[in-house]
Order: structure tokens, then sequence, then C-alpha cells
């Protein structure tokens, strides 16, 4: 074995360059280890206790001289030899670059005969192009792919951690290629590009399974698509990882645990909201009570749990699916959102009749849910009567552990924020690195504004208050604000300033 000194494991596993030779990424999963040459060394990488002697007497063969031994998790060296070792074991760029002097005899521009296109839709460079356009963002834990069309070819960004990067995009001669071969994926009509077309597609990439939703729309220079990412395969998340303060979480589990009522999750598209309910599912089942939900789709699947999804071509919307799901004996449902007043109206009903409903709406704030439900047509009585909490939320981007460093706000963020300046003593920022690419955060995580009724609010609520008095009778009973609580992010070095201003600036 090699005498040197062992390296660093990430760095092994990201930066080391495969062995020349005959050697398939099958066997090395058989065998459990990974050779690779990093900083002048060969080294072996396993999560195996005692890799099989003989394997390691031919990797040395291959290396020839010793190599040292590492350990690391399994999970990161199967990834690490499918990227070094696999048939398929290309970047988006590579293959760009190999296409970019490329000329392709049947490549053809967007105005080109359908036959054409659908023949260098389903040609192996572009199939190769699209696989590894959705496994690198699936890597880069995006949450979406962003195709957009312009007079410079096709733009491919991916949506990390909320915010929009660039990706590599494809040479312009293919990028009408691309968007076809995503719409023969997912059953769309290639000819029609006049009208937005809406499909999925269902994948399975390095042993992870994948539901993309797709979205096209017509565009001035072609048709813009989004990928929807919902990796199946992705672990649930429960309640206590999802970032609320304790005395929060306490006020949420016991709401949720009430055998009637509604309880409410609000924010903008993209904030976690069905995340959370998710987790409250989770955390209220115990096997012996009946929980349905209805969808629009369903993100990820729960086991044991009748899962609907809403198909309005066919008739089956939120109210029809609710007003069906009530003759299906439930004690919990779980309704993606409510945005009409018949959905409003069977779920107050239904919350009136003894069932627990968990649903979402689309506001900024706690206390205005509470007037947006009046304002599609229910009653405030059965609104004070119904309605057991609310929680508001957004999702803020958390510092890069591996280049945190010590920030000072400035004086402005210390004004916007409503602090003082010795609240933000813990603030930290990353200054930028390679596992963060270069952003300075990894990872989100959730900032909460609950409001839980009692006779006083429900009181208001009933004699028509606005959603500022209810919003100071709220403060008044210890409710924190997005922005508070986002304070207490930044004092904990769990995020920066600027990001509590860019979610919570109201």
């Amino acid at each position: 074995m090699s005498s040197h000194a062992p390296p660093d494991v990430s760095a092994l596993l990201r930066d080391g360059e495969p062995f020349a030779g005959e050697v398939t990424a099958e066997f090395l999963e058989y065998a459990g280890v990974l050779p690779v040459r990093f900083e002048g060394s060969a080294w072996v990488a396993t999560w195996r206790d005692a890799p099989d002697p003989q394997v390691l007497d031919d990797i040395r063969l291959m290396a020839g001289g010793d190599v040292g031994l590492v350990r690391a998790e399994e999970s990161d060296v199967r990834d690490a030899i499918q990227r070094l070792y696999s048939a398929d074991g290309l970047t988006t760029e590579g293959v760009i670059a190999g296409l970019q002097e490329e000329v392709l005899t049947s490549a053809v521009s967007e105005g080109a005969a359908l036959d054409d296109l659908v023949s260098l839709a389903n040609e192996a460079p572009v199939v190769k192009l699209v696989n590894l356009i959705l496994l690198e963002a699936l890597e880069a834990r995006a949450s979406d792919v962003h195709l957009e069309g312009h007079d410079g070819g096709l733009r491919v960004r991916n949506r990390i951690d909320g915010v929009l990067q660039d990706g590599a995009s494809p040479p312009r001669h293919l990028g009408a290629a691309v968007v076809s071969r995503l719409k023969i994926m997912a059953d769309l009509d290639i000819a029609e590009r006049r009208v937005p077309q809406d499909g999925r597609i269902r994948l399975e990439l390095r042993n992870r399974r994948v539901d993309v939703r797709v979205s096209t729309l017509p565009t001035l220079h072609g048709e813009s698509v989004v990928l929807r990412l919902l990796d199946k395969d992705r672990a649930r998340i429960d309640l206590g990882e999802l970032g609320m303060a304790a005395d929060t979480r306490q006020a949420f589990e016991q709401v949720v645990s009430k055998p009637h009522g509604i309880v409410l999750a609000t924010g903008p598209t993209g904030s976690g909201k069905t995340t959370t309910l998710y987790a409250a599912v989770e955390f209220v089942r115990t096997g012996r009570e009946k929980i349905i939900t209805v969808e629009d789709p369903v993100e990820y699947e729960l086991d044991g749990v009748p899962q609907v999804p809403v198909r309005e071509k066919v008739g089956l919307t939120f109210a029809s699916a609710l007003r069906a799901m009530l003759r299906q004996d439930p004690d919990v449902m779980l309704v993606g959102e409510i945005r009409d007043r018949e959905t409003a109206d069977i779920a107050t009903h239904a919350a009136l009749t003894g069932h627990l409903v968990l649903s979402t709406l689309h506001t900024n704030d706690a206390p205005t849910a509470l007037t947006r439900l009046i304002d599609l047509g229910v009653e405030p009585y059965l609104v004070a009567s119904t309605v057991e909490a609310v929680l508001a939320q957004r999702l803020v981007r958390r510092i890069c552990p591996a280049c945190a460093r010590e920030d000072r706000p400035t004086d402005d963020q210390v004004r916007l924020l409503g602090a003082g300046r010795g609240d933000l003593v813990g603030a930290r920022r990353g200054s930028g690195c390679e596992g963060c690419r270069d952003t300075g955060y990894v990872g989100r995580i959730g900032i909460y504004e609950l409001l839980v009724m009692d006779e006083a609010m429900r009181a208001a609520v009933h004699d028509g208050e606005s959603s500022g008095r209810l919003t100071a009778m709220a403060r008044e009973r210890g409710m924190r604000l997005l922005r508070e609580d986002g304070l207490r992010l930044v004092r904990e070095g769990v995020t920066t300033v600027e990001e509590v201003l860019r979610v919570a600036n109201a």
C-alpha cells in the first residue's frame, strides 16, 4: 500500500482521474472499489471493510506500483464510479464541445420538416445530450430546468436552491432537436408549436427514479421548456428537519394533532408548502386513521396513503375529488390547493363534520389567508369556526459550511431587517467555493409565521376585521413575522441578511 498520507476523501472523489485500461463501471461496483490517480499518487476508494485482495493486486498492476486505500460512503463511491468509468460517464460540456464542430447532415432549423426533426431528435448525440442535461441537473440538486429559446439558440438554466444558474447550452443547430426530444419523451405533439403543452416523463437515472413535469410555451424564438424534477427516491422530511423554532414546531404539532378543523400553509410557489404538509401527514399518521390526498400533481408518493391526481380534462377537479373523498370515510384530508369557492366551501364543511383538512393558499402572510377565504365566498362564521391555524413560510438558502466566515451587515440591512446591531453578532456569509459552485450557499431551510386561532381571533374574523387588525392581534399573542423568524437564523449563522430580505422584505 502507498505510504502517502490519506488525502481528503471528498477532494479525491471529486478531482481524481480514472486509470487507463479495460475496466468497467459494472465490475468496479461489484468489487466495491474506485481506483483513481490523485495528486500524483494512486488510490483506491472503497466502502467495504475488506476489498478482494485479488482485485487490489490487479489495480496495483494497472497503477504500476503501490496504491493507497481510503474509506468513503457507498453512495459517493458509486456516483464517482459512474462518472469516471461508465460508458456514459461524460459531461454535458464534453458532449457539446464534441458537437460544436461536427456537421450533422440531418441538422435542421426551427422550421424544418417534421420527419427531419423527429429523425434528428432520435439520433444518439441528441439523446445523450438530453440525458446528460437531466442527469447533471439532478446531481446539482436542481428543482427545475429552464430551456429558453432566444436569437442565439437554446439557453439552459438550472434552478438550484431557488435561484437560476446557467448550465451548458446545446449548440445552436441542435436547439430544435433537443426540444423535440423532450416532447417525444413526454408524449407531446411534436408538430404543435403554436400552443402551450404539458406532459410528464418518468425516468430512472443512475438508479434514481425521477418524475419530470414538462411545460412548453411558444415564444418569439422557438419554444420555452421548463422541466420540474421530482426525485421519487428523495427521503421524506420530518417536521423536525424543516427549521422551525422550537415553540413554532410545538404549536404546529398541537394544531395538526386535532381531530378536526383546517390547517393552512401559505406562501408563493416554491416556498415548500407541500413539503410541510407531507411532513404534517407523516407526523399525525399512526396507521389507525384513514388519510387521503388530492393533488395537482402528486409530487411524492406516501406509502399506505391513497393519493388522487387532479385531471381537469376529464372533470376530476379539486372540488369533485374532495366531494368524492368525503364518501371514503377519511379522518385526514390533504388538499393540494384551495383555489376556488367550491373547493373552499367543501373543505370548510368537511372540517365542520369532523375531518382534519390540510391545504395551501397563495397569500403573502398568515393573517391574509383568513380574509382570502372570505374573499373566495366562504362565510366569515365558517372561517372563524373551522380554521385552526395558518402557517406562512418561505425558503432561504443555507450558508455553505465549507466557506463560511464572519459577516458585518450594512447599516441599511440592519434597518430593513428591523434589528439592532447587537442582534446580528453571529452573522456569517459564504465566500464561495467549489462545493457551493461559488454561490456561498448549499441547501435551503424554512422561515415561518404561525397564526394559531383562539376565541378572540375567531370573534375578530367573524366580525370582519381587516388583515392588518388580525396581524396586530396575532403579534400580541406571540406570532413572529417571517422577517423576525429569519433574524433568528441570521443570529444562528444559518443564513444571511440578504437571503432574509430577499424573501421576506415586506
